[in-house]
């Protein structure tokens, strides 16, 4: 009422104002005329004319409302604040809360008027002075004024009182340490009669509980019973019209005292006991056909799921949010969705038995509640309801909108992913979510959709057939036209053949010429992109040798991208029609299944619980795209937060590459083991595949005939082609037995050399407190460019540390090779170290110096510490 008042006296003071502006057709009309008030405002206020300083005032905040400035009549505030009338200090303190926040300095101006008028004879200025100081009050005018504010809280006029209450949750929420002056008095207005105190008095209990753990101690022993029967009293009340709601009885005061029982009673057996009784009254009584009452239903029940355990009661809670699922508005649906989420953690049986209820709404037309219960219909699928509850979601996938597929289809294969016991079920879900919305899943969905076929030796012949099938009808999608076309390339003469029928199978007829059409339809669509079509390739390549028959029609398929804009498709073409004409001999080898895929760790990998970090016991060398090359996962942009441009050329190591490849552990098997070992073992596994025999050991040989050089091909690019629906960059070993290149002979780079003798003195690389790295220096025979570095790690300090780790990015002038440290454990107190060999390539030697930036990890007293640094002295000529 208050506030309406000052509205309306401030209309009053701006009627003239008002006019002109609303005459205005135009907004620069408009700024004239508040240009022009505002001049004469600033002449006033030169004048220091105080007949007129009220109504200047109440233009200034009409002005300040309208959005322009109005600093220069701060000042006029606190002028009228000091006046000594009732009218000149309403319309001051209005301008205060209106024109001024906290952050203002010329508040501390009238932190000494608010004191006067807190203490003034006249309530109704008192009451002016706890509004004012309750919307703007800062920190330290909390300090300053709290103790007035307290004594306010007894004042016999409960208007002031009702004022002070809310006064006072700002001081304590600007100054919790002031709260515990506010116990004693908060308490006492627990008991009061006059509903606007009472209703004040619960909040500012509330708010002291949350800032204060004396507090809320004090609230549950002493106030807890009392406000159990002002609840019930509340609840057994007569009909008042002057606080009910569409026959609700005072839902306010409702809410408020559910919101501090829940307070109370959280962590709290006793005072939980002591609310159980008037909580399953509120919760039985209270009518659900209105909207006042669903508010108090709602409170009640975020009381019962907060306070602690009472079985009883949690069921009726969950029932009553149940019928909200079911009630027409659309709010009160998304706000049980969002408590039955909570309510999952605490009891999930009895949110089960409103599974249905809860996929309808996965249904409802409001975007915001199907995604709401989306989320939970996740949270409540369980290894006993996983079956029906994906048939309902499949089943709605075919209708579902478009914008919300997305969402669905990711939940969806997260679902088959985590709840898949047999491999069968799982593959035949994941057709279905690719036949229906094969364009919204994933990449790292697909790709583990095909470890899981690799590995499913007696589902494949089922696989491809159902593949075939899906294609037929739903071959617009993109994701279905790429698993389907890897597997017809790998399992084409199964199709074909009908091999590994199902008890569930009927059989279907096939011919070669027809799993070419698939294929040859999967490349030549106008949705298809670079990566299916380059899959469509590769397919066409291995169903070359399957299908004899159709190799001459697969070859001028692949020849028609000879002409093709898309370089990675007319570097395929030109490759595979080499090998379909000119290397049959060594085709049947180069187009061999796919060896099974290592599904653990693939699966690891996508769960991230492989470490990203560098191993010092097995040490890998890892091609990732735009060149970067580490000896670890995770990005060398992550490392040390480098920029794009900063990113290093690539190492020489291919082993990680090998490694997915084949699905073989290439990694040395001890910390002493060397990189020349991991190459060796990977170039065997390499020709083993091949069947091709060891090569000879001179890098100046010749290959057999069968292996002579094709012209029209970048050799370096074919095994890339061949291994993988996508392109891996994968570059030659750089010590051990040469790998064999498939089409041009033998790629031989040199090991490292253990070393020539230093002629550049040891630096500091880094030092800190706990830890010191020795750089020692030496060049490459006859390769200046090159530098070969031992670092050696001493620990300062008198702990051990475990699970080191040595990491270093360099700029993309430089090229860096780890070897493996000597182990990943360094001795405390320097009585020991860790040594370990880098390599670095300066391709702008004589012009650019090196530099390197590290960082070092390690545990010590099972704590995980990260140390980083950046070397810029090294010696001149590196």
């Amino acid at each position: 009422m208050l506030r309406s008042l000052h509205c309306l006296c401030l209309l009053l003071q701006c009627r003239d104002m008002i006019r002109a502006i609303r005459a205005c057709k135009t907004a620069a009309e408009e700024r004239a005329v508040v240009r022009k008030e505002c001049a004469a405002i600033r002449a006033s206020v030169g004048d220091n004319d105080q007949d007129y300083r009220h109504r200047n005032l109440a233009k200034l905040m009409f002005i300040h409302m309208l959005g322009y400035p109005t600093h220069f009549g701060q000042m006029e505030c606190l002028k009228l604040i000091a006046a000594p009338g009732f009218p000149e200090k309403r319309m001051g303190y209005l301008g205060l809360m209106l024109l001024l926040d906290e952050r203002q300095e010329v508040l501390m101006l009238v932190t000494n008027s608010l004191k006067q008028d807190l203490n003034h004879t006249n309530q109704y200025i008192v009451g002016l002075a706890l509004c004012a100081l309750g919307n703007i009050c800062s920190a330290e005018m909390a300090r300053d004024l709290a103790p007035e504010v307290e004594r306010l809280l007894q004042f016999r006029d409960p208007n002031i009182r009702k004022k002070a209450a809310l006064c006072s949750i700002r001081i304590i929420k600007k100054v919790p340490d002031l709260a515990e002056n506010f116990i004693n008095p908060a308490a006492s207005l627990l008991k009061e009669k006059h509903h606007g105190v009472l209703l004040t008095g619960v909040q500012l209990c509330t708010d002291l509980c949350k800032v204060s753990s004396e507090a809320l101690e004090y609230f549950r022993k002493k106030c807890t019973e009392g406000l159990v029967k002002v609840l019930k009293d509340v609840v057994n009340s007569p009909y008042a019209p002057e606080y009910d709601i569409a026959g609700i009885t005072d839902p306010f005061l409702h809410i408020r005292l559910l919101r501090l029982l829940r307070v109370l009673g959280q962590g709290d057996a006793d005072a939980s006991d002591s609310m159980n009784d008037i909580l399953a009254q509120v919760a039985t009584k209270t009518e659900s056909n209105k909207n006042a009452g669903n508010a108090i239903l709602y409170e009640s029940v975020a009381t019962i799921m907060s306070i602690e355990d009472n079985g009883g009661l949690r069921v009726l809670a969950i029932n009553i949010l149940g019928r909200f699922l079911s009630n027409r508005d659309n709010n009160i649906r998304y706000v049980a969705l969002n408590m039955l989420m909570k309510a999952i953690t605490v009891d999930t049986q009895a949110v089960q038995r409103h599974r249905a209820t809860i996929l309808e709404c996965v249904k409802d037309s409001d975007a915001s509640i199907r995604r709401r219960a989306l989320e939970l219909v996740y949270l409540l699928v369980n290894e006993s309801n996983v079956k029906p509850l994906m048939k309902e979601l499949i089943d709605y996938l075919e209708v579902s909108d478009q914008e919300f597929k997305g969402d669905l289809t990711a939940k969806i294969c997260s679902i088959v992913e985590k709840f898949s016991k047999e491999k069968i079920w799982y593959i035949d879900q994941m057709l279905k979510v690719l036949s229906e919305a094969g364009n919204y899943v994933k990449d790292e969905v697909w790709h583990a959709l095909i470890v899981v076929i690799s590995n499913a030796s007696n589902l494949h012949g089922y696989t491809v057939r159902s593949l075939y099938k899906a294609m037929q009808t739903s071959g617009e999608q993109e994701t279905l036209v790429r698993v389907a076309v890897w597997c017809i390339g790998e399992y084409g003469e199964m199709l074909v053949n009908n091999v590994g029928m199902l008890d569930i199978e009927e059989p279907i007829t096939v011919t070669e010429s027809d799993a070419v059409d698939v294929i040859e339809m999967g490349s030549k669509r106008h949705t298809s992109n670079l990566t299916t079509r380059a899959m469509c390739l590769v397919a066409l390549l291995k169903l070359s040798c399957r299908f004899p028959s159709c190799s001459k029609r697969i070859n001028d398929i692949t020849v028609q991208y000879k002409g093709s804009l898309v370089l990675e498709l007319q570097q395929r073409s030109i490759e595979f029609n080499s090998i379909i004409e000119k290397h049959q001999n060594i085709r049947s080898a180069l187009v061999e299944r796919m060896p099974v895929l290592d599904e653990v760790a693939y699966s690891g990998r996508r769960a991230g619980s492989l470490p990203a970090a560098v191993s010092t016991s097995q040490v890998v060398a890892l091609n990732l795209p735009n060149g970067v090359a580490k000896t670890t996962a995770a990005p060398l942009v992550d490392l040390l937060g480098l920029s794009s441009d900063d990113i290093p050329a690539p190492s020489s190591s291919g082993g990680d590459f090998l490694q997915d490849l084949l699905g073989v552990d290439l990694s040395p098997t001890s910390p002493l083991s060397g990189t020349n070992q991991a190459q060796k073992s990977g170039t065997d596994v390499l020709l083993d595949l091949l069947s091709i025999g060891t090569p000879p050991a001179q890098s100046t040989s010749s290959t057999p005939d069968k292996l002579s050089s094709s012209k029209d091909s970048k050799n370096s690019g074919v095994l890339e082609r061949l291994s993988s629906p996508t392109s891996l960059q994968a570059s030659s070993p750089s010590g051990g037995s040469p790998v064999m290149d498939l089409l041009d002979g033998f790629v031989h780079n040199p090991a490292i050399p253990e070393g020539n003798g230093s002629a550049y003195p040891s630096v500091v690389a880094f030092e800190s407190s706990t830890l010191r790295i020795m750089f020692d220096f030496s060049k490459s025979p006859g390769n200046p460019q090159t530098t070969l570095i031992e670092a050696n790690f001493t620990n300062k300090s008198p702990n051990v540390y475990t699970d080191f780790i040595f990491q270093a990015a360099v700029p993309k002038f430089l090229q860096l090779h780890l070897d493996p440290a000597s182990s990943n454990t360094l001795p405390a107190s320097g009585n020991g170290s860790i040594t370990q060999k880098l390599r670095v390539t300066n391709s702008q030697h004589g012009k650019k110096s090196l530099v390197m930036r590290l960082r070092i990890g390690y545990r010590m007293n099972n704590k995980d510490i990260l140390e980083e640094g950046q070397i810029n002295n090294f010696p001149h000529g590196l």
